[in-house]
């Protein structure tokens, strides 16, 4: 009988039956106990860039915002106890310099051009799909050098993931929504990380009152109470889960603490992003904000079909990501479609 290394209840599943399984080099032993997790640094072979990982301690929280919170919506609540294992999170927002990487084979051009030897972790790297060329400028002028990357579909983020996860041997995805959440609160139960009160966003993050209209380098601001960046605003953010107006009311009638919950996507649209962004007023950039992805975010896009990699028009979308401290499956990888969904990618439609 499959029993998911992330065990979940009352969530709806759809299997994917195209996936290939990611090598060994990505293995359950290769990783530490929870005991052992510490914050580190992450070098990306072959390049001069890296980038640092945070680790998350398990534990429960409160998911959603009371009924009592200013500006909160409906899709918040009913408020939700959850459980979660300890994992590891960016401490900023994927930037530029990482993603090129990847989207433009910038390892594999490097490697050509200095006549270096591939390693074993490149040569699993390397078949990774990478999305084509972009058809305009995707920084749209607003800076490029340790500036969050942007515009990217769902599916291009979670190719990312799959990409890093060979190329490192550590097993990288997108984190769920309530471990997002979980990240974001850092042990807080106020609207922000940082308190009730608005007028301090300007210390901790980026929104429409202060960002002049554009997305901004990465740390720039205050920290949550875990050393996590931009959190509030800056850019939104991909998570896993597909969106539901309802969620929280079905994991309500679940016992109590419901341990990872998650949403598994049902169809393109709409799935979700966390944290508001440079483009949101405050309120949408609380902690238990929600927003659901839409197909508008491509009505610019000039090619036919749509392209599996952009969204032209989500200027204030991007990602981060995380580390399991346990790593699954390839069954259930497929089945909770924790990576690329190779049907969508083989239609030429993703997320």
């Amino acid at each position: 009988m499959f029993r998911p290394l992330f065990p979940f209840r009352a969530i709806t599943v759809f299997v994917v039956t195209m996936l290939i399984p990611l090598s060994a080099s990505v293995t359950p032993a290769a990783e530490p106990s929870a005991g052992e997790m510490k914050s580190y640094t992450q070098e990306i072979s072959g390049t001069d860039v890296s980038f640092d990982m945070v680790a998350i301690p398990g534990g429960e929280f409160v998911m959603g915002s009371p009924a009592t919170e200013a500006n909160r919506k409906d899709d918040e609540g009913p408020q939700v106890r959850v459980k979660l294992d300890p994992f590891w999170i960016g401490k900023h927002e994927v930037t530029w310099q990482e993603y090129d990487i990847w989207s433009y084979r910038l390892d594999i051009q490097r490697r050509n051009l200095l006549g270096i030897e591939a390693t074993p972790l490149d040569a699993n790297a390397d078949p990774v799909t990478r999305p084509t060329a972009p058809y305009t400028d995707m920084t749209f002028g607003m800076g490029h050098d340790d500036y969050p990357a942007i515009s990217m579909t769902q599916h291009a983020a979670k190719m990312y993931c799959r990409w890093l996860s060979e190329k490192t041997g550590h097993y990288y995805r997108l984190p769920t929504e309530a471990e997002w959440e979980y990240a974001c609160r850092a042990g807080t139960t106020t609207a922000y990380s940082f308190g009730n009160d608005p007028d301090k966003l300007g210390e901790y993050g980026w929104c429409y009152d202060n960002s002049d209209e554009a997305y901004h380098k990465v740390g720039q601001k205050k920290p949550n109470p875990w050393g996590l960046y931009d959190m509030h605003g800056n850019v939104s953010e991909w998570v896993l889960d597909g969106y539901s107006k309802d969620a929280y009311a079905k994991l309500a009638k679940q016992p109590q603490p419901v341990f990872w919950p998650y949403h598994v996507p049902t169809g393109l649209y709409p799935r979700i992003v966390r944290g508001g962004s440079w483009d949101d007023d405050p309120d949408g950039l609380r902690s238990a904000a929600r927003f659901a992805s839409s197909a508008d975010w491509k009505i610019q896009d000039p090619q036919i079909p749509k392209s599996i990699w952009y969204h032209t028009d989500a200027l204030h979308v991007g990602f981060r990501v995380v580390r399991s401290l346990k790593v699954p499956s390839a069954e259930e990888r497929v089945k909770l479609k924790l990576e690329p969904e190779a049907e969508i990618a083989k239609e030429g439609r993703a997320g």
